[in-house]
């Protein structure tokens, strides 16, 4: 029955939003986020535009550039949009593109067979979410332009003058009204036309930054095979060159690239029509079905695997594995505008058969990488049962049963993982400071004896194996690797607290090579922060102070001057009492903390397989590179 005091709606209550009003009332829904993620994003879907030229034949090289004033240009060399009168719409073509959603040559089948834009609404979304837009079309040899403000047109389309060229090229500011942050990141975008550009063997795409100074330019003529390689560039591989084939069955473009390295994680990206799709979808489920066909069929052919043998399963026959799967398709079907998931059906037993092919044959005609491929998988397998057994130790039997939660776990009393913390914290000594310090209402403390192990370099069973890594799976509650379950996360910060040094710095790496490893939807949710204690306290007379580095230490010396100072330099967590560990670091009102974010998977499993690898002149190079660089995480209350 319905409550009688809720007040019935009727047809004024049914809100129709107009144009691209929706777009800015609902900016999260088109582009995902109006953080850093979302500003990113706008960039992204012109790329993708002008990279639908390209796989259309029609473009050879895209430019990005970040003005000094904080717009951004995104410019290619293909065809242009048409500026002549719409026949239905009844006004200019690219008017049209840019204020109408769904609006674009990629519903029919004149203008493009292969697109990533597939929704049409890329660009009159960017042209919602700016404040100031500038588009330019070069075609029939004139300069086309008209002019925008947050989604609405300032004026007709003007024709500017003659053109050399053709292409088309958008400028935009992206609203302050709208995102949290209007600063791009140089290398988020690197990151992101990097990858495009080995998807797209022969594409130019550059970047410029004319603030800093900074450039950089992506070619690349070996396509996956190149992207493979370079993601394996700081492994030991097991055979020098990647397995790669390609073929196009039903008009589905098939291209897949793979090598084998002598770690134990798995690298594995796909793609289809150069969007990468972070959940996966039938095109990587047909890959999988396929190499794990594959190689348990070579493995029996070989005698690895006896008659009595259980099969290998997919995870055995991934470990150490580096893929990619890229896929370009007419009319790919994508789960929601932000393309994480491919949903064709078809293209699964597509995939499936051009891997099954181009792998059988290359396992037969090259016997000794099939054996070493086939061992490692094998040896793969007796450590699944290995950790199958370590892992029972860490499964807890109910989300409320605190009986089976680690020892030197201190809980919170709260039961609502919304407004409950986790504490990992250096030290024993550090974490009796943190206890009695903390709000034992929403505040939980797991101290973690020494640096946990380094999982880049472990399997499975050792990793569960390991004390400390068991004891923050089980407080977690989430479960590991396949078996991990976001919903049972019984905390929803989970803050790494290290001392403020070396050691300190490589523990945080550490934890979050294992977050980053096999627990990364929690970073993808935004769970994981980084605590900031303070570095010194100073004292002048009644003026006491924290300084959290080296530069606020410096403005505050400026200020109150450096006669009958006291600077206390704090080596570890431990060198504070409660009370100061709590204002400082633990309290709500007054810590700063660190929100630790995955804006590129490429790139994290790049610098991880960096630092945490075993190639030391790989690890000296980075460090000395980006030794000047602080950070690059979000700064959150």
């Amino acid at each position: 029955m319905p409550d009688a005091e809720m007040p019935l709606y009727d047809e004024a209550q049914i809100q129709v939003l107009e144009g691209l009003e929706a777009v800015r009332k609902r900016p999260g829904m088109y582009i995902g986020s109006t953080g850093s993620r979302g500003l990113h994003h706008l960039v992204y879907e012109l790329v993708d535009n002008a990279v639908d030229e390209a796989l259309a034949g029609a473009c050879t090289a895209i430019r990005v550039t970040l003005l000094e004033d904080g717009r951004v240009r995104v410019w290619d060399n293909g065809r242009g949009i048409p500026v002549g009168v719409h026949p239905t719409a009844k006004i200019s073509t690219l008017e049209v593109a840019l204020t109408k959603l769904h609006a674009g040559g990629k519903f029919g089948s004149g203008s493009y067979k292969v697109s990533g834009g597939l929704h049409g609404v890329g660009l009159s979304v960017v042209n919602a979410l700016a404040s100031e837009l500038v588009a330019e079309s070069r075609r029939d040899g004139r300069r086309y332009r008209q002019r925008y403000a947050q989604g609405r047109p300032l004026g007709p389309v003007e024709d500017v003058g003659p053109a050399e060229d053709t292409g088309f090229e958008v400028t935009f500011r992206p609203d302050p009204s709208i995102f949290e942050t209007t600063v791009f990141d140089f290398e988020t975008l690197a990151n992101r036309l990097r990858e495009m550009a080995f998807l797209n063997a022969g594409l130019e795409l550059s970047l410029v930054d004319e603030k800093t100074g900074a450039t950089a330019r992506f070619l690349y003529t070996g396509g996956v095979v190149s992207f493979v390689e370079y993601l394996n560039l700081n492994r030991e591989v097991l055979h020098p060159k990647p397995i790669a084939f390609s073929a196009v069955r039903d008009d589905v473009t098939v291209e897949v690239a793979l090598q084998y390295n002598d770690s134990y994680v798995e690298t594995l990206f796909s793609f289809a029509n150069t969007i990468r799709t972070l959940e996966g979808g039938t095109h990587e489920a047909g890959f999988k079905a396929a190499l794990t066909r594959v190689c348990n069929d070579y493995a029996r052919k070989l005698g690895l695997l006896k008659e009595a043998d259980a099969n290998l399963a997919g995870e055995d026959v991934r470990e150490g594995l580096t893929a990619i799967v890229s896929v370009k398709l007419f009319e790919p079907q994508f789960e929601g505008q932000t393309k994480t998931k491919l949903g064709n059906s078809d293209v699964r037993g597509v995939v499936e058969a051009v891997v099954a092919e181009g792998l059988g044959t290359y396992l037969e005609e090259n016997p000794g990488v099939a054996r070493k491929i086939l061992e490692k998988a094998i040896n793969a397998a007796h450590a699944r049962e290995a950790a199958r057994k370590a892992r029972e130790l860490t499964r807890r039997k109910s989300a409320l049963e605190t009986a089976s939660l680690p020892g030197k776990l201190t809980d919170c009393t709260s039961k609502d993982p919304a407004e409950s913390e986790l504490f990992l914290v250096e030290g024993d000594s550090a974490g009796g400071t943190a206890k009695q310090g903390r709000d034992r209402r929403y505040q939980a403390i797991l101290p973690l004896r020494g640096k946990i192990l380094n999982v880049e370099r472990a399997r499975m069973d050792k990793i569960l194996a390991n004390e400390e890594i068991r004891a923050m799976i089980t407080a977690i509650g989430t479960g590991i690797g396949r078996d991990f379950d976001i919903s049972k996360a019984r905390y929803h910060r989970i803050v790494i607290m290290t001392d403020a040094d070396v050691d300190g710095a490589h523990i945080r790496t550490l934890l979050l090579t294992f977050f980053y490893r096999f627990m990364t939807p929690l970073l993808d949710a935004g769970y994981i922060y980084i605590a900031q204690p303070p570095l010194y306290l100073v004292k002048k007379g009644k003026i006491e102070e924290y300084c959290y580095d080296d530069q606020a230490l410096e403005r505050l010396l400026a200020r109150i001057g450096r006669d009958n100072v006291h600077i206390q330099r704090y080596k570890g967590l431990g060198e504070m009492n409660a009370e100061q560990l709590w204002q400082t670091t633990m309290n709500a009102e007054t810590r700063t903390l660190l929100q630790v974010t995955l804006e590129d998977a490429v790139a994290a499993d790049w610098i991880f397989s960096v630092l945490m690898g075993d190639r030391v002149d790989a690890r000296r190079d980075f460090i000395e590179e980006n030794a000047h660089l602080v950070r690059n995480l979000d700064t959150v209350g």
